[in-house]
């Protein structure tokens, strides 16, 4: 779980230092219509992260199984795929301010780490699935993991976005 967190962390920190010194305007600046601006990418990061943390919850209720499917987790990180984010993590449509932003990633990552803290046996997490909307049937140690991987992927999203 330690390597879990340091990967949580590193990409934690690689989204706030793209975005602490964009100013309101930018931050919520939509390159087009159709897409989200950078404040509509980390408001579903924060919305996932929530998402997460009560699919693990829902999750470690369920029937344990001998060993769930372990998933290729690593396809989200697959730009040229697209998934469409199911209603419960689109972003909110009012703009956000920079430091609101940041306050909310920083409480969401505090709450899923204390949760995280209180799972008295992590194995557990190996044995349990719950369906992801991407992904299907996916272990909850999996879920974890794609905390920061769907990170990674929305990192270099709005990157391309304050590059444009």
């Amino acid at each position: 779980m330690s390597n879990v967190k340091e990967h949580l962390d590193t990409t934690r920190t690689q989204l706030l230092q793209e975005i602490h010194l964009l100013d309101d305007t930018t931050f919520n600046k939509k390159p087009d219509a159709q897409s989200w601006s950078v404040a509509q990418i980390c408001h579903h990061l924060v919305l996932v992260e929530e998402a997460t943390k009560k699919a693990i919850t829902w999750g470690l209720k369920a029937e344990e199984q001998s060993t769930p499917a372990r998933k290729n987790v690593h396809l989200i990180l697959d730009r040229s795929r697209k998934f469409q984010a199911p209603p419960i993590v689109e972003p909110a449509e009012e703009p956000f301010t920079v430091q609101a932003m940041l306050d909310l990633l920083a409480t969401t990552r505090k709450n899923l780490l204390a949760f995280l803290q209180t799972i008295e046996e992590p194995e557990a997490l190996t044995k349990r699935a719950v369906k992801h909307p991407a992904l299907g049937e996916l272990p909850l140690d999996q879920w974890i993991e794609m905390v920061y991987m769907h990170e990674q992927r929305h990192i270099k999203q709005l990157q391309e976005i304050v590059r444009e």
